[in-house]
């Protein structure tokens, strides 16, 4: 699988304009949660994404800055299209999304994530640590996890 890695100033307006129905068909239509996609966020991320053969995006995430979301490296918005779950697509995602962190921001770098639940062993099997109890974002339950050096 090919990675993609690219600030926000790198993305033609063909590959951002896939990112951002992707991530609204996923997060919006499909989890039926109406949130505020366009956060302004995107301009302080590392974009990490991959291709289908059909050169769709296959998985997607967002490495935030240490002071956009947590005073922390975070990643977000993490995604794979339905057409391509249950093939691993998505541990490699979040693997090469912690690699591109430890590469932006040193290999000591804390990375905060806001995890929605019913992933949270998935996250655990990744090395991350759950912080708090469950509650809601945007109607969605969460957790908060880290993942220390």
């Amino acid at each position: 699988m090919e990675w993609f890695i690219k600030r926000m100033e790198a993305l033609d307006a063909h590959t951002l304009y896939d990112i951002i129905a992707l991530r609204i068909n996923v997060f919006i239509i499909e989890q039926k949660c109406l949130y505020e996609e366009l956060d302004h966020k995107d301009f302080k991320a590392t974009h990490v994404f991959s291709l289908g053969k059909d050169g769709k995006i296959a998985a997607y995430l967002r490495v935030l800055d240490p002071g956009v979301s947590y005073d922390e490296v975070s990643i977000g918005r993490v995604l794979v299209h339905p057409e391509a779950r249950g093939s691993g697509l998505g541990r490699e995602l979040m693997l090469t999304g912690i690699e591109v962190a430890h590469e932006r921001f040193g290999k000591d770098c804390v990375i905060r994530i806001s995890a929605q639940a019913y992933l949270e062993k998935f996250y655990h099997s990744l090395g991350f640590i759950t912080l708090s109890d469950v509650y809601l974002e945007d109607d969605i339950p969460h957790i908060e996890m880290i993942l220390k050096p």
